[in-house]
């Protein structure tokens, strides 16, 4: 989570601003927004705090075959950037030339035009491509998806990459079900997509700002609706827990259901993971966020997963792989509209638009779901994000709905069949690239490559 910068290649990193947050008691501000959709105009919808399963007590287990609910939500890259190249029946990656390549292109603000391109190696640019509130919205351009080229992302954000740069991935992706509608929750960073993963709301926040001390959403978290059950939970990190976006709830439980990521790897082989938990990289190296090698963050993600599928527990595992939102990188599916989970306005830089406010959801991202029970070879196209995990907790253990939009998301029970467990024998996956090819991380140090890459750019048409 630490590579988001201030828009300045070499700027702070969100993990240095939050800890120097934390340390001095920062507190940030909140704006005023009246909506125009208040909570009393939305008398169809499940309301906030109910619970899925009104007839059953709260708390109870209602998929006891399911015991451990994995999360394991890597960094800043679309669904295209990672998966548009893969070949699997139904689903919704880049349309394909003649000559395999993809047709998607961008325009420059001369008129000249970026083609999609395979990106020369596993390394990022350092600062590009942008994924802040004004550039993610001037990348949807009200769903033209034509502005990612001339919204300060530049080419690097037509890039993609292919099966032989991510053998794992793309395993794991042909194997598993994967969701070609799952968006992040928001047109925006980081900060405000981890939050609605945890909360199903950002409680304003749009950017990568500093977390006031003060910072709680009246709905609660998931992990409080959790300790209400008591359910067991964790948050395992290596350098930054996502809890941490509530000051409060970190201070509350760092030491004990906050713990370093090396319990992780110790609980599984124990089969003791709890009922529900998250698994961070190191944000730094590991994440997958620019300038970052992505081989790093996907050897991590194979251990990670490798862990569970080769624990005692795995027949009574799920494991949600995918990305806190779209780093910049193009995609060619548009957001569409979205419940706002409630009546706090965006809390937008001074001078910037609201847009249609949290009415929005943000660029698809990489999704799949694995488990012994995951359906083989599907690809859901229902549309989901980041509080559809928080609907699947809620529906596993009956737990009251935080805000209107995870009370009414869908909650990703089309990619399991509790009938028979498919994958009771976990499936033989490719290695990740930096098993097979050490030399992956030369780039590191000799750079990511020329990008774009000569041909990749052709003048406008006629």
């Amino acid at each position: 989570m630490s590579g988001d910068r201030d828009g300045r290649p070499g700027g702070p990193s969100r993990r240095g601003l939050l800890k120097a947050g934390l340390a001095a008691g920062a507190v940030a501000g909140t704006g005023a927004w009246s909506s125009t959709g208040s909570t009393g105009h939305r008398p169809r919808l499940r309301q906030p705090g109910s619970l899925p399963y009104p007839q059953l007590p709260a708390g109870t287990d209602t998929i006891p075959r399911i015991q451990h609910i994995v999360v394991l939500m890597m960094e800043n890259h679309s669904y295209d950037n990672k998966l548009g190249i893969l070949r699997r029946r139904g689903a919704d990656g880049f349309r394909l030339g003649r000559d395999g390549l993809p047709l998607a292109t961008n325009p420059y603000a001369n008129g000249d035009i970026q083609h999609a391109f395979r990106m020369p190696t596993t390394c990022q640019l350092d600062g590009h491509p942008a994924q802040d509130w004004l550039a993610s919205h001037t990348q949807f351009d009200g769903g033209l998806g034509d502005g990612f080229v001339e919204s300060g992302s530049g080419p690097v954000a037509m890039g993609y990459w292919e099966q032989a740069d991510q053998p794992f991935y793309y395993s794991l992706a042909s194997v598993f079900p994967i969701a070609d509608r799952y968006f992040c929750s928001v047109l925006g960073q980081t900060f405000p997509n981890r939050r609605y993963l945890i909360s199903a709301t950002s409680i304003g926040q749009v950017n990568d700002t500093l977390p006031a001390l003060t910072d709680y959403p009246a709905g609660g978290t998931i992990f409080d609706k959790l300790d209400g059950a008591d359910i067991s939970w964790r948050d395992y990190y290596t350098t930054l827990p996502t809890v941490e976006l509530y000051p409060e709830l970190f201070l509350k439980n760092q030491g004990t259901k906050v713990i370093n990521i090396g319990q992780f790897f110790t609980d599984a082989a124990a089969g003791t993971l709890p009922g529900f938990c998250l698994v961070e990289p190191d944000y730094g190296v590991q994440s997958e966020e620019n300038p970052q090698n992505i081989a790093a963050g996907e050897a991590f993600a194979a251990s990670v997963i490798n862990a569970v599928m080769s624990g005692p527990a795995w027949h009574r595992t799920l494991l949600i792989w995918t990305y806190d939102e779209h780093g910049g990188y193009f995609d060619h599916v548009p957001p569409p509209p979205a419940i706002p989970p409630d009546d706090i306005p965006p809390d937008v830089p001074a001078g910037q638009s609201a847009y249609n406010g949290f009415a929005q959801y943000g660029f698809r991202v990489p999704m799949a779901v694995v488990s012994p029970w995951a359906r083989p070879h599907y690809v859901s196209h229902r549309v989901y994000d980041h509080t559809s995990i928080c609907a699947l907790v809620e529906a596993k253990w009956n737990l009251p709905a935080m805000t209107y939009r995870d009370a009414n998301a869908g909650n990703l029970l089309d990619m399991i069949d509790l009938r028979f467990p498919a994958f009771l024998r976990p499936p033989p996956l490719a290695q990740p690239l930096l098993d097979t090819d050490p030399a992956a991380l030369a780039c590191n140090v000799t750079g990511p490559g020329t990008i774009p890459p000569p041909g990749s750019v052709s003048p406008p048409p006629g």
